[in-house]
């Protein structure tokens, strides 16, 4: 199991962690993912996109071999890879989550959901959450009266109006909890993502590409079901999600701290006007961090529960909740792309220091200067 401990350090030396456990549960998951070749040559990668000479260099190995075994790796989504139009393919380390988890879509047997289930609870730290969340919440289109104050990165139209390529991939926590006998009757097929995303899923037979229109109609249904909108914490979403409350990963684990509030990434939160409220109680089933219930015939709101998705007031028959932005002190920052989110969740966690991402970099360039020779 040595192999598997150094690929698990690896693996926790990068910004989402991968921590270790008295029961070796997160060392089950790996030797199930990785032959022991695989998890060797893992620990080559890097968050830098490398070509295959570099890393076959660094690893010791033939680059013929290491180009398929690369290929093999990326195809059991195992590693991240990207196709410049001008050059080979490029390859990097992936996180455990979010990352080797979401691309085991497709992929999945019994052994590895139980696996991941015991693990979840450990590697999805609410703490370090609250620091510097992987994904944000923002409200459903409707539920939001456009003003200047509501920024282009806060409103999900406008994030996919902005892409030029996208494609749609089955929920692996929705298709994780129906292979359990548990979950919901919610769409599968209904994560978004963007840019190399777009590569990375269709290549590997994850997910397929789809027209701008078709994924605006994905985000109706979203609102029209019940479903939180959770792109990535960036102000260039590299994905959204659109998730439930009770088969999301994220929300089932934000779920149970007592103010869900308190640690996710989002600009809004509800009001109630419990005047004109007729408690028809249609709130209360769409909320998916119960921060509604019932009190005297009428729905009141907690606050410390709401995560500003806006399901609740779309369909308020009443329009008795609205949405407004919260203080610019109870609002985490947004980094302005994935890689910064990286970066940032990293130095957070006490992974990543400045003279850390320099040696990196460094190092890959001396890398691919000798790999040339």
């Amino acid at each position: 199991m040595d192999i598997y401990r150094r690929l698990a350090r690896h693996l926790d030396d990068l910004p989402g962690g991968f921590p270790p456990t008295e029961s070796g549960v997160e060392l089950r998951i790996l030797k199930r993912l990785f032959t022991p070749e695989d998890a060797e040559l893992a620990m080559h990668l890097t968050l830098i996109p490398e070509e295959p000479r570099v890393v076959a260099r660094r690893a010791g190995i033939p680059r013929k071999q290491t180009e398929r075994r690369l290929a093999e790796m990326a195809d059991k989504g195992l590693i991240f890879s990207l196709y410049p139009e001008d050059g080979p393919p490029q390859y990097q380390a992936a996180q455990f989550i979010i990352g080797i988890w979401e691309f085991q879509v497709n992929h999945l047997d019994p052994e590895l959901i139980k696996d991941v289930n015991e693990y979840f609870p450990v590697l999805f730290d609410l703490d370090n959450w609250k620091k510097a969340p992987q994904m944000r919440t923002i409200p459903v289109n409707k539920s939001i009266k456009v003003q200047r104050e509501v920024m282009p990165y806060e409103q999900a139209e406008e994030l996919i109006r902005a892409q030029d390529r996208i494609m749609v991939a089955p929920c692996i926590c929705r298709q994780e909890q129906r292979m359990k006998g548990e979950g919901c009757d919610k769409p599968e097929e209904s994560c978004l993502g963007f840019g190399t995303m777009v590569d990375y899923y269709t290549r590997h037979g994850l997910g397929r590409e789809i027209s701008r229109q078709e994924a605006l109609d994905h985000l109706k249904q979203a609102n029209e079901i019940g479903l939180v909108l959770q792109p990535g914490n960036s102000k260039e979403a590299a994905f959204i999600c659109c998730c439930c409350g009770c088969c999301c990963g994220v929300l089932r684990n934000i779920k149970r701290h007592p103010r869900p509030a308190s640690i996710v990434s989002t600009p809004f939160v509800a009001v109630m006007n419990p005047n004109t409220c007729s408690g028809c109680g249609t709130c209360i089933e769409r909320c998916q961090m119960e921060a509604l219930q019932m009190e005297d015939g009428k729905a009141a709101l907690n606050p410390e529960r709401c995560i500003g998705c806006g399901l609740c007031v779309t369909t308020c028959p009443t329009d008795s909740l609205t949405m407004i932005r919260k203080p610019e002190s109870g609002q985490a920052q947004v980094p302005k792309d994935f890689d910064h989110a990286l970066i940032n969740l990293g130095k957070k966690r006490g992974k990543l220091s400045t003279a850390g991402m320099i040696g990196m970099l460094v190092k890959s360039k001396v890398d691919r200067f000798l790999a040339a020779k």
